[in-house]
């Protein structure tokens, strides 16, 4: 070994670790993805039991799919790359422990907590806040991991790969941390400190750059890596990466509000989310382009090479989300396609495809090095493939169908002028014969992943004891850099900061007016805090996950006011923490249901939903009439509203229990007067004030103003 040589063993064992997390999880989120559009396809799937009723289970699918199957992929290839890249061992072996047990601990945590109906309510942060904590400390390891590798390198420059590496772990720990600002009732509730309209902003300001920093950038900076060895060819084009990163991270931050078009958000905040979404195409086409195009000249390889197979699969879902995602933000089309299960197939095609595909690919081509023998199966691989590609495409059709049902039966009129088809139960039955569809194509999918297993593991299985790879590193010489860009990629931490700055103008900007103008958010004097029953109420549809199949928002469209009511203003939301505007219907709109139906109606629904609504695809909520609420929160929720801004006295806090209880009795003695016996306690008659209240300020606000906005 010469003076400028030294001999390096990387960590592999972690990457292994995490290799197999990855499927294993894998295949529970996915299994559970199938059980839920098996509830959708046919009710009594949801066994009449809290624990696998479709709400709390909904949550636990996308969590699993997303921070199991998805974040293990990104820790394996993040942990296996960035070695090689740097030419350096790990940072920390303890730390790498660290971070592969407590990210596992984490996940059991989540799905624990979600099948026992504690939750935040915020779609993708569903976790409380000590779940919240643990994730942020575990992330801040990881970083701190990398960045201490980076530090240690032995290369000047850094690879395109780790920029994107970078970014992602950057604006997540921004985005986690301020969307899940909160302030604790006790170990099982807390309430985020955002409300209502606030809260809908920074929701999917973080909700869309999760996909984008979690989901996007770091399968991006695998691509920039994986690709390249597989195919044995140079990325396409250095400046085209160059483009590629610094416009993703600059555009992406932006594009939040395009989930929230004909909502009560202001006109200039919705207009520049979708302009930054169309202008998002770009970059994206171009990074498309530059992983497709570095496979020319090794095309050839596909007939035989299943992991470019995974590859060219994985990026081609890449350019359909990131054409299909802008499209759906112009507002013609948004306002077809939001709330429906068009946007489960797009969500879908970029999980399943893009995510997907690159996972399985990376670990094809991993699995060999890493277990130190031939992958057992080329033809079980390639069987994997075919199954995962024919089970998506069956998938995004029958969802792509469905939604472009829904939308066009919703704003179906007749030649005078009146909804075509008024009650939503119309659009669920014509529709429900696609959820067999569907979930035929997920279990092909998932057929798949269990493959992958099998294969993975009599690889492994089938090896010598695998050991670390020993390299002998040639120090590399100092080397001037030849231009701007270089000089920034030589400083990782000038990168850091730059690509922190970039990312925190977009949220500053859409911030800043909504949060700090006044007259962003027009108070209304009829809008008051809930009852403590009330709220109760509403902490129990949050627990059951009631918010993922009902919006409480009725957009400024003319057929949704005709079949709901008046459109939502933002000075009715103010005392909702969090907001429940919803992103998809499987039920009707609820902003307006309170008073439309008597406390016997909503009691016979949450029982049995087909008595009142025949072909309903609801589960029964029997449990709740025998589930009693715990009378001890009460009194510390209101607390911790006050602290909020909530405008309760001292009095409510201490009269709490009787106020509660006050007001529960007149909805048992109304219900005793139909022949139903309900205790004052249960969960249901909760519920059914809080049903009982949505939307009554705004009428009493009509009321006031004799019909004037």
């Amino acid at each position: 070994m010469s003076s400028d040589q030294v001999s390096v063993t990387y960590d592999d064992k972690i990457a292994r670790w995490f290799l197999w997390a990855t499927l294993i999880w894998g295949i529970v989120g996915m299994a559970v993805g199938a059980l839920i559009a098996l509830q959708l396809a046919w009710w009594p799937a949801n066994l009449n039991l809290p624990y696998s009723s479709f709400g709390r289970l909904r949550p636990l699918h996308t969590s699993a799919v997303v921070f199991a199957f998805g974040a293990n992929a990104i820790f394996c290839a993040v942990y296996y790359s960035i070695q090689r890249l740097l030419k350096t061992r790990l940072y920390s072996d303890i730390i790498s422990k660290v971070h592969f047990w407590g990210w596992q601990l984490i996940i059991v945590c989540v799905a624990v907590t979600y099948v026992l109906g504690i939750t935040q309510g915020k779609e993708y942060a569903e976790p409380e806040w000590w779940i919240d904590i643990m994730i942020a400390l575990v992330w801040v390891a990881f970083t701190a991991n990398v960045i201490g590798t980076i530090a240690i390198r032995r290369v000047k420059h850094l690879y395109v790969s780790i920029w994107f590496y970078l970014a992602s772990m950057i604006t997540i720990t921004i985005l986690h941390v301020v969307n899940n600002l909160a302030i604790p009732v006790d170990g099982t509730k807390s309430y985020v400190i955002w409300s209502g309209l606030k809260d809908a902003l920074v929701q999917w300001w973080y909700g869309h750059n999760a996909v984008g920093f979690l989901l996007t950038t770091p399968f991006l900076g695998m691509m920039y890596y994986f690709l390249p060895k597989a195919a044995e060819k140079p990325v396409f084009s250095y400046r085209l990466s160059i483009i590629h990163f610094w416009s993703i991270v600059f555009l992406y931050i932006w594009t939040g509000p395009h989930h929230l078009l004909y909502t009560s958000l202001p006109e200039w905040a919705q207009s520049l989310g979708v302009v930054c979404s169309l202008m998002l195409i770009a970059p994206s086409w171009g990074g498309m382009l530059n992983g497709l195009l570095t496979l020319r000249g090794a095309w050839h390889k596909l007939r035989t090479d299943v992991v470019l197979k995974f590859f060219v699969m994985a990026i081609t879902f890449y350019g359909m989300a990131t054409l299909e995602g802008p499209l759906m933000s112009i507002k013609g089309l948004n306002k077809i396609t939001h709330f429906t299960d068009y946007t489960i197939a797009h969500v879908h095609g970029g999980a399943l495809g893009w995510v997907g595909g690159m996972i399985f690919g990376v670990i094809y081509w991993l699995a060999p090095r890493l277990f130190g023998r031939e992958l057992y199966s080329k033809k079980m691989a390639e069987l994997h493939f075919w199954t995962a590609t024919i089970g998506l495409v069956i998938y995004l059709v029958s969802m792509w169908a469905a939604g472009i049902t829904q939308g066009l039966m919703w704003f179906a009129t007749d030649e005078e002028g009146l909804l075509r088809y008024p009650q939503f139960m119309e659009t669920v039955l014509q529709i429900q014969w696609l959820f067999w569809v569907r979930l035929f194509g997920g279990t092909l999918y998932l057929a798949g992943a269990v493959l992958a297993l099998i294969n993975v593991y009599l690889t492994a299985k089938g090896g010598k004891e695998p050991k670390d790879e020993s390299v002998l590193v040639t120090l590399e010489k100092h080397i001037e850099p030849l231009n701007f860009h270089e000089k920034i990629e030589s400083k990782g931490l000038l990168m850091g900061l730059l690509a922190t700055v970039l990312v925190l103008i977009g949220g500053v900007v859409e911030f800043f007016p909504t949060f700090l103008v006044e007259s962003s958010i027009p108070k209304i004097e009829s809008v008051k805090p809930y009852s403590p029953l009330e709220l109760a109420g509403r902490d129990i549809y949050v627990k059951e996950g009631c918010y993922n199949c009902h919006s409480q928002m009725v957009r400024v469209l003319e057929p949704e006011t005709r079949r709901y009511g008046d459109y939502s203003r933002a000075g009715e939301n103010i005392y909702d923490y969090p907001f429940l505007w919803g992103s998809k219907r499987t039920g009707p709109d609820l902003a307006r249901s309170g008073g439309k139906y008597p406390n016997l109606w909503h009691y016979r629904h949450m029982i049995d939903p087909r008595s009142t609504s025949p072909g309903s695809i609801m589960p029964s909520y029997q449990w709740m009439a025998e589930d009693k609420v715990n009378l001890e929160q009460i009194q510390e929720k209101l607390k911790v509203m006050i602290k909020l801004g909530v405008p309760y006295t001292k009095d409510d806090v201490e009269q709490a229990k009787s106020l509660y209880l006050n007001q529960a009795l007149e909805i048992k003695a109304n219900l005793e007067k139909e022949g139903v016996q309900i205790h004052q306690e249960s969960e249901l008659t909760a519920m059914i004030a809080y049903l009982q209240r949505l939307g009554k300020d705004w009428a009493q606000h009509k009321v006031d103003h004799k019909g004037e906005l």
